[in-house]
């Protein structure tokens, strides 16, 4: 029984190592792919064509960008909000400091390594209790 629990905790070991691995690497590709984005305060306007954004870049460049259904929830019925615009582009912005892919990479990441870590422990524990 012991060399059963051995075989799995090993098999679950690898995979949580490989697969915490590759999904840090995705991670890590997706925050460079991501980008620089910096905070900056924005006047939300409100049209007939919907609700807007405006700010200044770094640059000293109006940007303007529309917010969806979920971003004017996020806001409510403020006038200025906290933004994040990426550097290099115009009229791109969002309400959070990172991406939500590379934090469920991040989190995917620290899960497999929590599995990895468990097999590991559970496979010395088999082996101790065989002896």
């Amino acid at each position: 029984m012991a060399d059963v629990v051995g075989l799995i905790a090993e098999v679950f070991t690898w995979v949580g190592v490989l697969g915490a691995i590759g999904l840090a690497f995705l991670a890590l590709v997706f925050r460079i792919a991501d980008g620089s984005w910096a905070p900056a305060r924005a006047v939300v306007e409100h049209t007939d064509e919907g609700a807007l954004v405006r700010w200044f870049d770094d640059q000293g460049t109006v940007n303007e960008a529309p917010l969806t259904a979920h971003d004017l929830e996020r806001i409510g019925g403020r006038d200025m909000a906290d933004i994040y615009y990426r550097i290099g582009w115009h009229n791109r912005m969002r309400l959070s400091p990172g991406s939500p892919a590379v934090r469920a990479f991040v989190r995917l990441t620290l899960l497999l390594v929590g599995v990895a870590v468990l097999a590991y422990v559970a496979g010395w524990i088999a082996l101790i209790v065989e002896a």
